[in-house]
């Protein structure tokens, strides 16, 4: 439950952010607050669609062997969340700028009033499509319920609008760099708990060996039915009894998620401090 809340509260408040962020610049023009609602709603749409044939394609696809469509649907989640963690850490800053320019051109006059539901829609389109597969990812391992997944869900997204709507408001100034750091962090030990569920998978399926089967056993000091192992697994993947093919998929995924961040900030650095030279 608390990595389906995790998940969709990043994305969400995202999707809120950038919204908040076009609906601020607009908010002089007559009429904008209708095409707002269309960009929400399309984008709304078009994700439900995207989320829909996730499921269908599921069911096509299921006759391949339980473990192995599993561990397929977690490997393209593990994917998706290193894509998001690696491409966010430094475009986040140019999202919100370009969602304030296309703000002030729309005020402006330089581009019509399409373009807000237009931006809106794809804004949505694009959170909306990856929490489908994050949360069906969470669902292929294991991690949860019908009912946990649809009640941590819920909190994330209530979360993350009314956080959203509360800094357009302008009533409270969070610092982005420590909030997407934050999240960032614990969308890579969810990325890393997906990859070894992912490899257990595949353990069970006889595709890979185990290599150890468990490496340890903390089932006695700290069952994984308990409310701190519970807690521990939905942060950051905790097995009481794993694997060392998990153990290597865990470490693995985590320090590549982990690198791709350093060297990409890394590259932005040099061309960061030209532009500001100049």
């Amino acid at each position: 439950m608390l990595g389906a809340a995790i998940i969709v509260f990043r994305e969400s408040f995202e999707a809120a952010l950038l919204i908040g962020i076009i609906a601020a610049a607009t908010r002089a023009i007559p009429g904008r607050s209708r095409f707002v609602a269309g960009g929400i709603a399309a984008g709304t749409l078009g994700a439900i669609v995207v989320a829909v044939l996730t499921g269908r394609i599921a069911q096509l696809f299921g006759g391949m062997g339980q473990e192995l469509f599993n561990a397929s649907v977690l490997g393209i989640a593990v994917l998706m969340l290193a894509w998001h963690n690696i491409w966010m850490s430094v475009h986040g800053a140019e999202l919100a700028a370009d969602a304030r320019r296309v703000g002030r051109e729309v005020s402006e006059g330089r581009r019509a009033l399409s373009a807000i539901l237009v931006v809106i829609a794809i804004a949505v389109l694009r959170e909306g499509s990856e929490t489908a597969l994050f949360l069906y990812g969470l669902v292929s391992a294991g991690s949860v319920g019908t009912s946990q997944l649809a009640g941590g869900a819920g909190l994330g997204l209530v979360a993350g609008v009314g956080v959203g709507l509360v800094m357009y408001a302008g009533i409270v100034r969070v610092p982005m760099r420590w909030f997407f750091a934050v999240t960032s962090a614990l969308i890579l030990l969810l990325a890393a708990a997906m990859a070894a569920q992912m490899a257990r998978f595949l353990v069970q399926g006889d595709i890979l060996p185990s290599l150890a089967d468990p490496v340890w056993d903390t089932s006695h000091a700290l069952p994984g039915n308990s409310p701190l192992g519970a807690l521990l697994h939905a942060l950051m993947g905790y097995d009481p009894q794993p694997s060392g093919m998990q153990l290597v998929f865990y470490v693995v995924t985590a320090a590549a998620i982990w690198l791709g961040m350093q060297l990409v900030r890394r590259r932005q650095l040099p061309g960061a401090g030209s532009r500001a030279a100049a």
